[in-house]
């Protein structure tokens, strides 16, 4: 039987630890096929091949739990996951800072170490490209650096863009007008918006174009000056628009490009102008390209486990 002495902590914060109903001991139980009691603080489980593994992603929830007061079930799975690749090492809980926070005042923090990766070039890199597949929070942790940096005013106004590209369709078969047509395609950068700053706010900035939403062919001809530009989906962008797009940063912009690689709607897969940026502008000084696997997704635990199978499909 293995002790750990939990006395140093306070009784929120190990109730923290151990979840509603004890939740986060069941997922450990559950992963290390052991059994776990906690009597006062002192926390018991048996021995198994494993202890010294437990002993540290028990650490590491404390660290989290001291840093941000909080200990979810996905950040249960992933502490675990990160100690049964061995890189539990890795993550330092320095790293974890908030990027922004939502209209009801809640911090909005990196999860992952590639999250983390990702807000600390957003931090210090005029142009950040971002690729991984979906549900790593690309769209959502941008748009809450994006409002950060609104609120602070260091700059002016923000502009969302998306190629108006979904599996080869063409807006002109579409009804309605061209906000109309593009909404749709814009929805994920919208919910984002609405819950940093509330759909009151966001609609007067919108009409005073505060903030811009707008398909990538708007951008062509324009200088874009003091601003966060958020290009999402960038995938589905040609070559050509891709080099049009980075072609606009003017004085005190930013560029923020996010996309997935394996999500390529354009009919020519190979004409990505995303793959192409990706390869040609490594190892510029000022632009970051940030890489997201599928252990940085934080959606339902079963995207991890279904993007992984997709992944051994299609190699």
């Amino acid at each position: 039987m293995i002790e750990i002495d939990l006395s140093e902590h306070s009784y929120e914060q190990i109730q923290i630890f151990t979840g509603d109903r004890d939740q986060n001991l069941d997922v450990l139980a559950k992963h290390y096929k052991t059994s776990f009691i906690l009597r006062s603080s002192i926390l018991k489980f048996n021995s198994c091949s494993e202890d010294e593994q437990i002993q540290a992603v028990i650490k590491s929830c404390f660290d989290l739990i001291d840093m941000q007061n909080r200990l979810s079930h996905q950040d249960l799975i992933y502490l675990i996951s990160l100690a049964g690749q061995h890189r539990l090492q890795d993550f330092k809980v320095n790293q974890l800072v908030p990027i922004g926070k939502t209209k009801s005042g809640k911090l909005i923090y990196p999860k992952t170490l590639g999250q983390a990766n990702y807000c600390d070039a957003l931090k210090h890199n005029p142009i950040v490209f971002a690729t991984g597949v979906a549900g790593t929070g690309k769209t959502y942790l941008a748009v809450a650096y994006a409002v950060h940096q609104l609120k602070q005013e260091a700059i002016q106004k923000i502009i969302l863009t998306r190629p108006a590209v979904e599996a080869g369709e063409s807006l002109g078969f579409l009804p309605g007008d061209m906000k109309e047509k593009v909404d749709p395609y814009l929805r994920p950068l919208y919910d984002a918006l609405y819950e940093m700053l509330g759909k009151d706010c966001v609609d007067r900035y919108l009409e005073k174009q505060v903030i811009e939403i707008a398909p990538l062919a708007f951008m062509r001809g324009r200088t874009l000056n003091d601003a966060v530009v958020i290009l999402d989906e960038a995938q589905n962008t040609t070559q050509a628009q891709m080099k049009m797009f980075l072609t606009r940063m003017g004085k005190n912009t930013q560029l923020i490009i996010n996309g997935d690689i394996t999500q390529i709607d354009l009919v020519q897969e190979r004409q990505s102008g995303l793959k192409q940026a990706c390869s040609i502008l490594k190892h510029i000084h000022g632009i970051e390209i940030v890489t997201f696997d599928s252990h940085d997704v934080v959606r339902h635990p079963l995207v991890q486990k279904i993007i992984e199978r997709y992944a051994e499909i299609e190699k």
